[in-house]
């Protein structure tokens, strides 16, 4: 999950690796370090902690050089310190590299390493690359990089120099992100692609098993084996203002704000002109494969996998094919029962977690056809997959996801409709209902809001000393209380979690105490008057409710102490309006207990790692 920025030219290399650094420092924050090369000599800078540590550190002697590369870090082998930093170096100081990832067999490689006389000053995987490297090194860095990552096991992205041959980066990758970016007498490297935007909009996504050569004349592709790679670049139309905070405080609220038009962009082309079908372009499936298919497996982690429990209302609801959803990182050991008549769906925001990944992997192994829904063009999600639907998102920076999550229900939704169009297993009526619906949703997430921002802030404010919260709803509404839970603990660092309400009695009532705050969804018109009832359990035992319901619901706020409204749309899609509450309260809490919004302690952006 460590961010990485690569650059030689003929500009000074520093600052222009910093400030693509401070745009990657969402991916890790734990350490973070430069190497420049002058030609004839590497200068290593790097320090722990946050990246303005590496800043100060260099502001008066900043290394000098056109070529370099920089990391941020967050720790997998060997705990945060200035000697865990990347970059690392041989024995010599003639190699420095970079790395993302996690070679799994280095403790083996080490010890032979150490055997043949190599002493490593870290505890980090990455330096044993290093030295690997340094052992296989005759005439060409590039032929020492192949030999040395044929040896290794694992996930990588690397970016390696020699003081042997300046003025020349050397990279690759496996499973975890990395691109190039093409420029006029300069290129660049990054993990990302907003660190790249001020710089260049030609870029080229490195591919697994691929080595890159750059120097500041040409990019040259070639796989391990030394086989040349012909590649064209991609052109990125991202806005540049779109990767910065736009004059507001935090990434996150930015993002959050983004959502009315992230709604837009993903709907787009997708319904019919005259709003009465849905019509999923990528959805490239047979009509034969569509009469084979029994059930739907959905897979993804963290806030993708709560977007999937609500997808696994729409697939059964509109397609007619029973549902399941998985963790990644639990599907491929759980022998799971699945093949050819099972349609998997992996949703990822970043394209690249680890454990998703993997499971699309296992999953493609039995034999199943897989559809990504993601919001990176050229991620390895969308590459692995055989079917592969954007969400248009743009970059989401702050690691807590928000845009992302809602254009991920609007797909699953979308796919859902398509298939039950295409299955017969949803009426005309309900789809031209539903595609109206989601029509609409971009200019009520807007009304949202201005209507309850302001009051969410404040009611944020007024409960700064929260200890704990939960979160109970049913059906669908239980489906969006997960992912409330999960916001406030993530940025705000409050005791959360979400349950179904009949299962109160279950256990949960011991937990609720006099002044518990019970945050309760109650959207879903045929399961209100048993959230009722579960509101008034919590309320004997003299828990403060704060309620989300729909407009013109008076009735609800005679059972609860505070109610927040959102408008009034289809009970399918009112997961997509009552999370933007929750996303703002998880927000706010966050602001006025003083946390780091944007950089939640102990969380990454991208999980790259398993």
């Amino acid at each position: 999950m460590c961010g990485i920025v690569g650059y030689v030219g003929e500009k000074q290399a520093a600052p222009i690796i910093l400030d693509g650094l401070k745009r990657l420092e969402y991916r890790g924050y734990d350490s973070a370090g430069i190497a420049i090369n002058d030609g004839s000599t590497t200068t290593l800078r790097k320090s722990m902690g946050r990246l303005v540590k590496l800043e100060e550190a260099v502001r008066h002697e900043m290394p000098a050089g056109s070529c370099g590369m920089g990391h941020t870090r967050w720790a997998t082998h060997g705990k945060p310190s200035d000697l865990n930093a990347h970059p690392h170096s041989d024995c010599t100081g003639d190699i420095t590299m970079v790395h993302n990832g996690i070679f799994e067999n280095y403790s083996e490689v080490k010890a032979e390493l150490q055997a043949e006389g190599h002493v490593m000053v870290s505890e980090t995987d990455t330096e044993v690359l290093a030295h690997l490297i340094e052992s296989n090194y005759t005439d060409s860095l590039a032929d020492a990089v192949r030999e040395s990552l044929k040896i290794v096991r694992g996930s990588y992205a690397i970016v390696v120099m020699s003081k042997r041959e300046p003025g020349k980066l050397v990279a690759a990758r496996k499973d975890s992100p990395l691109i190039a970016g093409l420029g006029d007498g300069e290129n660049f490297l990054a993990s990302d692609i907003p660190a790249l935007l001020p710089y260049t909009r030609q870029m080229f996504v490195i591919n697994d098993g691929e080595v890159v050569e750059l120097d500041e004349k040409e990019i040259k592709f070639t796989r391990i084996d030394g086989a040349r790679v012909d590649k064209k670049p991609m052109t990125v139309t991202w806005d540049l203002e779109a990767a910065e905070k736009g004059g507001y405080k935090h990434f996150m609220l930015k993002e959050i704000h983004e959502q009315p038009r992230a709604i837009k962009e993903t709907l787009s082309g997708r319904i019919a002109p005259d709003g009465k079908y849905v019509n999923v372009q990528e959805l490239a499936l047979s009509d034969e494969y569509l009469r084979q298919v029994r059930r739907v497996q959905l897979l993804a982690c963290g806030t993708a996998s709560y977007a999937c429990q609500v997808g696994r209302f729409y697939f059964e609801r509109f397609a007619g094919l029973p549902a399941n959803v998985e963790v990644g990182s639990e599907f491929r050991y759980s022998q799971p029962l699945i093949g050819p008549e099972t349609l998997v769906i992996a949703v990822s925001q970043s394209g690249e977690t680890a454990d998703t990944l993997a499971a699309m992997r296992e999953a493609k192994a039995h034999g199943c056809k897989v559809v990504a829904i993601t919001n990176v063009v050229g991620s390895s999600v969308s590459r692995e997959a055989d079917i592969v639907m954007y969400t248009y998102a743009g970059p989401e920076i702050a690691v807590a996801s928000t845009k992302a999550y809602l254009t991920q229900l609007e797909a699953l939704c979308l796919l859902a409709l398509d298939l039950g169009q295409r299955r017969g297993t949803v009426d005309r009526e309900k789809v031209a209902a539903i595609a109206g619906g989601l029509r609409e949703l971009s200019a009520k997430v807007d009304s949202t809001f201005k209507r309850n921002e302001e009051w969410i802030a404040g009611f944020a404010e007024r409960n700064k000393g929260l200890e704990d919260a939960y979160f109970i709803g049913r059906g669908l509404d239980y489906a969006t209380s997960l992912e409330g839970a999960l916001k406030l603990k993530e940025i705000s660092y409050v005791h959360a979690e979400a349950y179904a309400a009949g299962e109160l009695k279950h256990g949960t009532l011991a937990l609720v105490t006099e002044g518990t705050l019970v945050v309760a969804l109650v959207t879903q018109p045929s399961l209100r008057e048993k959230m009722l009832s579960n509101i008034q359990e919590v309320k004997a035992r003299s828990a403060k409710v704060l309620a989300l319901a729909v407009e013109g619901d008076a009735e609800i706020a005679k059972h609860v102490d505070d109610v927040i409204y959102v408008p009034r749309s289809a009970p399918e899609l009112m997961p997509i309006l009552t999370v933007v509450p929750l996303q703002l309260f998880a927000y706010y809490m966050a602001v006025v207990r003083g946390n780091d919004v944007d950089k939640p302690r102990n969380l990454a952006k991208s999980v790259t790692v398993e």
